[in-house]
């Protein structure tokens, strides 16, 4: 059991704890959320004996194996495999015993020792390592690569990687999502669940604590407060506490009739119809969840783009890659307005080349790129970071952008990012990751875009600022492909998914469960076609899961209904792309109409026949949407069969 009693904490003269208790029982596994510099890591130094008190006490059991996630690797000529394995403290320890005894001749503690890593399990060890280093995304071929090989991101994989190889009875990890792809978080989730440990963690990935926590404990107003359950259970308890407050009860009303207006406008408009069901889901989620984010320090849009063109971008017989080597072969896609994209695909299959391609970069070695002429991207990656000017505010940058904007303009869309006051005029130097991709973004939302392209962009943000941005991102009027491993933003702010995989660029039929059984599935495969593996690990694999009968059994069931289902659905986009031709076909004969010299005299026959072209269209708009509706209710009862 650890127990932390009667805790006062303070950092650079701020208190972070004051007499704050909590209780976290053997094999629970605990997130630890709250704001930035709210004292989350500083906690896990408590626990790491970095850091001491100013009163009270953390206690943990004696012989407790704890293994934490560093935060920073130096380079290293260590292959990536030797590095997990020296996670194995034990391991390595008893490989040095063992190796000063055979160069002593020591064959009697030679045979001792061996019989230890025999216990240890020493023999399976690389094999352990080279799972974990697969699992968090790396190739075969990476394990003999120098540590030194790997960008910054990639080392922290491998320190990630280092942990989990470590025996340990608690694990504390900070932020393990930060530098990991879809793929790697599904399955850094399912190790997880599998730990028998207790297990600490630091996220801001929802959907990563919903499936991974068993408990939450909030760094609230300097007190630790324990909830159990998930996060979505964290939310709903701590909401009820906050409803009470009157404040947030009337922000949380006002949020809620934007949502219903919204819903009211565009429900019927079938252009909109998605857009509208997504907002539908977040009221219905925001009744319960919204107290939860009353304090929340940021609040901003997307304001919409002054000129749009449709359609927006297109690639027609596309090639994308590196160089000589070709990554992407035949892309032909098309964005229009209001495309809300997610782009899934296992690791390196090429999703950031798409998006270069689509900005067109370098990346697009052949092919044709056409763009409309009024389009405008918001590109947002990580590496867009290093471009801010170092020494320059968040203010100076927006400012340079539009030198004739008011000073009070600039301050008050800054202040929806949470700069204010003196931090709007801080040099971004000073700022962390999370402060730097704020500014990232807010450079993007002031330049007015019709096209955002967002390769991860909720890495080093919190999950105020992922709130936000995913309520920005819902209303925003342009059309948006984005590569995240979130799957709350994914999930809350797109249509529509492609797959990224072998070379192509397809449409994804399936939904974000769907995606992570056709990964399981090909990872299972790749391990039981891998050379040297056993036909016992195969049986293995399957007694784990399905048996591959089952299996199979039901992929030709799920590869039916999807056969089903294209039909279907193509009907169903070719029937909206007419409803929306036919609504602009009205909007321009009801502003025809509204000219009042139309009613004088000598324009009789032409006001006539406008009137029969509105009523036509008219008339084949509802005999259009009974189509779409009908079609629709195809659609949604195939797609609960496929489940």
């Amino acid at each position: 059991m650890l127990t932390i009693s009667n805790l006062s904490l303070q950092r650079g003269g701020v208190w972070l704890l004051e007499n704050a208790s909590a209780t976290i029982q053997p094999g629970q596994r605990v997130a630890i959320v709250g704001s930035n510099g709210a004292g989350k890591s500083s906690l896990f130094q408590l626990l790491l004996r970095q850091l001491s008190p100013e009163h009270g006490e953390v206690s943990i059991p004696g012989g407790c194996r704890i293994a934490h996630m560093a935060q920073e690797v130096e380079s290293s000529s260590r292959t990536a495999r030797d590095y997990v394995l020296d996670g194995d403290i034990i391991l390595r320890e008893l490989e040095a015993r063992l190796a000063r005894a055979e160069q002593q001749g020591d064959d009697l503690e030679a045979a001792r020792l061996h019989g230890e890593l025999d216990v240890h399990e020493a023999w399976s060890a690389p094999r352990r390592a080279e799972a974990l280093i697969r699992g968090l995304g790396f190739s075969d071929a990476d394990a003999d690569r120098p540590v030194s090989d790997f960008s910054g991101g990639w080392r922290i994989r491998l320190n990630l990687a280092q942990a989990l190889m470590m025996p340990s009875d608690l694990l504390l990890l900070d932020e393990p999502t930060n530098h990991l792809d879809l793929d790697a978080c599904l399955w850094l989730e399912n190790w997880l669940r599998r730990y028998p440990g207790t297990l600490l963690f630091i996220s801001h990935d929802r959907d990563f604590m919903d499936r991974v926590a068993s408990q939450v404990i909030h760094f609230d107003h300097r007190d630790l407060v324990t909830y159990t359950g998930n996060y979505s259970a964290f939310e709903a308890q701590r909401s009820e506490r906050l409803a009470q407050q009157q404040a947030g009860y009337e922000r949380q009303q006002a949020r809620i009739e934007e949502i219903q207006s919204f819903i009211d406008r565009f429900r019927a408009k079938a252009t909109k119809a998605r857009q509208a069901q997504s907002r539908i889901k977040a009221l219905e989620r925001m009744e319960k969840i919204a107290p939860a984010h009353v304090d929340s320090p940021f609040s901003f849009e997307f304001p919409v783009a002054d000129k749009v063109s449709s359609p927006l971008l297109s690639i027609r017989h596309g090639w994308g890659g590196h160089g000589e080597r070709t990554v992407l072969e035949d892309i032909n896609i098309t964005l229009l307005p209001g495309s809300r994209i997610g782009l899934l695909g296992p690791n390196g299959a090429g999703k950031s080349t798409l998006i270069d391609a689509l900005r067109g970069e370098a990346s697009l070695l052949g092919g044709e790129r056409s763009t409309g002429e009024h389009l405008a991207i918001g590109y947002f990656a990580q590496h867009q970071l290093e471009t801010l000017d170092l020494d320059a505010s968040p203010f100076l940058h927006l400012q340079r952008l539009a030198p004739s904007a008011s000073e009070q303009a600039v301050r008050n869309f800054l202040g929806g990012f949470d700069f204010h006051g003196d931090d709007a005029l801080a040099p971004v130097r000073s700022f962390s990751g999370g402060e730097k991709a704020r500014v990232a973004l807010a450079i993007i939302a002031w330049q007015k875009p019709n096209l955002l392209l967002l390769d991860e962009p909720t890495n080093h943000l919190d999950l105020e600022m992922r709130q936000a941005l995913t309520l920005a991102l819902q209303n925003f009027d342009g059309a948006i492909v984005v590569v995240s491993h979130d799957r709350h933003l994914l999930r809350n702010t797109v249509d529509q998914f492609w797959l990224v995989s072998e070379g192509r660029v397809s449409e994804y039929e399936g939904d974000l469960e769907d995606y992570e059984r056709w990964l399981a599935d090909r990872r299972k495969e790749a391990e039981t076609t891998k050379p040297g593996s056993s036909g016992a690990a195969a049986r293995a694999d399957s007694a784990a899961g399905d048996n591959a009968e089952d299996r199979k059994a039901r992929k030709r069931v799920e590869a039916e209904l999807r056969q089903r289902l294209s039909p279907y659905r193509k009907q169903q986009k070719k029937l909206e792309t007419e409803m929306d031709l036919l609504q602009q076909k009205l909007l321009t004969l009801e502003e025809q109409l509204a000219d009042p010299a139309l009613y004088g005299e000598g324009h009789g026959a032409r006001l006539k026949e406008l009137l029969a072209e509105q009523g036509q269209a008219q008339r084949r708009l509802d005999d259009v949407e009974a189509d779409w509706l009908a079609v629709s209710e195809t659609v949604e009862s195939l797609e609960a069969e496929l489940g």
